[in-house]
């Protein structure tokens, strides 16, 4: 079930939103609610975020690149 939502932005904001909705052929309307769907996901890293604090994580520490090599791992044995 859809539900309107009434929103105040900057004129400039919503300019170049709509210009990006006609080049993308999406409506602004699904534009801002897949941002937030993805701003109240729960992802991986959300994940790791809230345990960053528990462990050391390098900086060049790319979880899909581990989460590879651990399927590969698992899968080639």
């Amino acid at each position: 079930m859809k539900k309107k939502l009434k929103l105040f932005l900057d004129k400039a904001v919503v300019e170049k939103a709509k210009i990006h909705s006609y080049q993308t052929g999406k409506s602004l309307s699904s534009m801002i609610e897949m941002f937030f769907e993805k701003l109240t996901e729960n992802t991986i890293s959300d994940r790791i975020s809230r345990i960053a604090g528990k462990i050391e994580i390098l900086g060049d520490f790319y979880y899909k690149d581990e989460l590879r090599k651990g399927l590969e791992e698992k899968l080639l044995k």
